[in-house]
């Protein structure tokens, strides 16, 4: 009798510590989920501030920016600014608007932009999986050591290479033209082989065998088996190729002062140190760079998702 009872105490405490264990991981669960939350909730507003406010100037009048500082919503809202950045004033309405009188041909600036980052993204995702289709699918002497090699180059801040850069496009003759400003940057990065290596090494190379015993070339299997099936990594590459070049100042900036392939973040620049007045034009300073912003988020609502799950299958393999 007295053997039964100690054994069932015993029985009884190890499940007491049992629920006393879980009660503890829930809480610690509980814990981590709501600091998580928090730590989300503080990052989003760092993201997310910076562009209402951005947005609260740009349909603010210059004479108010700076009396109304403490109101979210803008007194007198307006879109003066949007129809000055998009030259459908005259100077005078310009200047009476509030304006600083500074000019800005916005739609050139943009079809520049938009050439230069979709000529880039083109041909450097194009050449890009090129590469990292041998890196991962070919067998050939030194292959791991060449691929160590462009890792490397990672590590290589792009300020180093500006210089050298600039004085082979000056040389070429280049300068002020599309070619010098896509050149650099038009068959491949380190990152962007690395990224599409990583996802081709995880293609079963069953598939690409069979095709190979159909009678398809090296260059067919590419085409036909390995680019249909890679179309998420591939287009998730496009996209933040486009996104980088299309935010890129200083190469745009050191080569590219010619108005006619002048880039719309280079002309910001320019825009907000034209002072007719004494002061820059806050306000259409602040739509511009809105409106720039505009194709950038557009991309990222609808392929969010896909490039988030691309990279992270990208950096498990």
């Amino acid at each position: 009798m007295t053997t039964a009872t100690a054994f069932a105490t015993a029985e009884q405490k190890q499940k007491n510590a049992k629920l006393t264990g879980r009660k503890g991981t829930k809480v610690r669960r509980g814990l981590g989920h709501y600091l998580a939350w928090a730590s989300l909730l503080v990052i989003l507003a760092i993201t997310v501030v910076p562009f209402l406010w951005m947005l609260r100037t740009s349909l603010t009048p210059n004479s108010e920016i700076t009396g109304s500082l403490s109101n979210v919503i803008p007194a007198h809202p307006t879109l003066d600014a949007y129809r000055r950045v998009l030259g459908l004033t005259s100077l005078d309405e310009n200047l009476a608007q509030g304006g600083a009188g500074a000019q800005i041909n916005f739609w050139v600036y943009m079809r520049n932009s938009a050439i230069v980052s979709t000529v880039v993204a083109v041909g450097q995702t194009l050449f890009s999986a090129m590469a990292a289709y041998a890196f991962s699918r070919l067998k050939w002497p030194g292959r791991n050591v060449v691929f160590t090699f462009f890792l490397s180059a990672l590590m290589i801040p792009s300020i180093f290479t500006a210089i050298p850069n600039f004085v082979l496009i000056k040389e070429m003759g280049l300068l002020n033209t599309y070619a010098g400003i896509v050149l650099p940057t038009l068959l491949m990065t380190p990152f962007a082989i690395f990224f599409l290596r990583q996802f081709f090494l995880g293609i079963p190379r069953e598939i690409e065998e069979a095709a190979l015993l159909d009678g398809a070339s090296r260059i067919g299997t590419f085409f036909r088996v390995i680019i249909p099936m890679a179309k998420a990594p591939i287009t998730t590459l496009f996209v933040l190729t486009f996104i980088t070049q299309w935010n890129d100042y200083l190469w745009p900036l050191l080569v590219g002062q010619n108005e006619k392939v002048r880039v719309l973040t280079v002309a910001l620049g320019i825009f907000r140190s034209q002072t007719p007045q004494g002061a820059p034009d806050w306000s259409a300073l602040m739509a511009a760079t809105l409106l720039a912003a505009v194709p950038i988020m557009i991309l990222f609502a609808l392929l969010g998702k896909r490039i988030v799950n691309s990279i992270g299958f990208s950096g498990l393999k």
